[in-house]
């Protein structure tokens, strides 16, 4: 019975990551701001800077509804800001989703 509780868990976790990709051109508007934006501080190729890095294997085992609430909310006492005013709670998924990929190749 000891499973029951872990496969509830890996299912809540995949469903928060199963937010549907914005639309484009939405969509690459978000990808180029996180590019842009995020890698201001996180560095172009978010291996880190300012802030850590936000490559896959940095973000691997971080909680998906944490990031997505850090992202919309900012960190209080970090140079980390609210992107609530630019993203909806759908598109700070997409993002999370994106960060645990991995950017797209730019083209």
């Amino acid at each position: 019975m000891k499973t029951v509780p872990a496969l509830f868990a890996l299912l809540a976790t995949g469903a928060a990551m199963a937010a549907d990709a914005p639309p484009e051109p939405r969509r690459s508007e978000i990808v180029n701001m996180v590019r842009q934006d995020c890698g201001s501080c996180h560095g172009l190729t978010m291996k880190g800077g300012l802030g850590p890095p936000l490559v896959p294997q940095a973000v691997a085992q971080k909680d998906p509804e944490l990031m997505r609430a850090i992202i919309l909310n900012g960190l209080r006492g970090t140079p980390m800001p609210p992107w609530r005013p630019f993203l909806s709670d759908d598109e700070a998924m997409f993002v999370v989703q994106l960060l645990k990929r991995g950017l797209p190749d730019e083209r």
